[in-house]
């Protein structure tokens, strides 16, 4: 009886280092990308809305009015 041999040095990424390092720099691409729209979207939702009306006290201002 005759076996078959399954040779699958070619396909494994422990056996072949230009797949794997191909993967894994497509592995890098991709998370380095969505690091970067993660932190654009977060800057996004917090970004800065204007000037807010705060009522400031007279007696803080840089010509401190009394009373």
């Amino acid at each position: 009886m005759e076996e078959e041999i399954i040779d699958n040095n070619g396909k494994d990424l422990g056996y072949s280092w230009v797949s794997t390092s191909r993967f894994l720099f497509y592995c890098q691409v991709v998370i380095i990308m969505a690091l970067v729209a993660g932190g654009c979207y977060t800057m996004y939702e917090h970004r800065y809305t204007g000037k807010p009306n705060v009522e400031v006290p007279g007696n803080t201002l840089y010509n401190p009015q009394y009373k």
